[in-house]
């Protein structure tokens, strides 16, 4: 395995920004031998990179890369590909780019080239993410190993076998935190209508959501197992489930609609 691969960064947006940060915390890159392209890069960020030795928007690389990265924008990346095929000629390919798929990566950098596409989550801003990745056909143990090491900068990994699954993986824990996010919402409403003030509803909410989010990492236990040891027969968190998830199952519906809603779209934008 390569310990410390020489990688190309193309696009320093969000996502390529927190693979970027986690890469230079882990140092598990080779800072010297590495390079990020991004004509709007945030120049603290810029500088941040150039101090470790990584090249910014290098006209000519005078090293070649081992792997190559694409982090840019959906809706550009069809246009801009080919502006960046001769750097990742010959490297190990990783998309971090939503809803493109392979045959049309393939397409935008001329060739057949081998890529793993990957579909991180917005908490991997904070080195709190989870990524579906998939291999491509074939596939060295050594690469899969490489491009595991790299995503898990910026938190979990999940391999799938399929560009299928990849949808799928977009519709749980791509599009997942929006709706946590959308609970949480939810409960600080229902606390203004029983009479708390917004400013303290949304801190009870907020403060819940970050809870219940620690006590899943931390416990080793099953998720339905941790949601019956805060709901005692007969008490309120049972009134309110009852209400959810009860004969009608209005929760698990709900979610499940919305689920193949998201992973129908990310199939048709791909």
């Amino acid at each position: 395995m390569l310990e410390k691969p020489k990688v190309a960064l193309i696009g320093v947006g969000s996502m390529g920004g927190a693979l970027l940060d986690g890469w230079c915390s882990a140092h598990s890159i080779d800072f010297q031998g590495s390079a990020i392209y991004d004509p709007n890069i945030d120049q603290h960020r810029a500088v941040a990179a150039q101090k470790l030795g990584i090249a910014v928007n290098p006209g000519e690389p005078n090293v070649s890369f081992d792997v190559t990265v694409i982090a840019i924008k959906p809706q550009i990346a069809p246009k801009i590909l080919g502006d960046y095929a001769a750097i990742a000629q010959d490297t190990l390919i990783i998309s971090v780019v939503a809803g493109l798929s392979l045959a049309k990566l393939r397409k935008g950098l001329g060739g057949d080239h081998n890529i793993f596409r990957t579909m991180p989550n917005i908490p991997a801003l904070y080195n709190a993410g989870v990524t579906g990745i998939l291999a491509p056909d074939p596939c060295s143990e050594m690469a899969r190993k490489v491009v595991d090491s790299l995503m898990s900068a910026v938190g979990e990994t999940v391999w799938v076998e399929s560009e299928r699954l990849i949808d799928v993986v977009t519709a749980i824990s791509g599009s997942g935190p929006a709706y946590f996010l959308s609970m949480t919402e939810a409960l600080t409403s229902a606390a203004v209508e029983l009479g708390i003030t917004r400013e303290k509803a949304a801190i009870l909410a907020r403060s819940t959501l970050i809870g219940a989010g620690i006590v899943a990492s931390k416990s080793e236990l099953p998720i339905a197992d941790l949601r019956r040891s805060v709901s005692s027969p007969g008490g309120t968190t049972e009134a309110a489930l009852n209400i959810l998830d009860g004969d009608d199952c209005v929760l698990r519906k709900l979610v499940n609609k919305a689920v193949e809603a998201a992973a129908k779209r990310a199939n048709e934008l791909s």
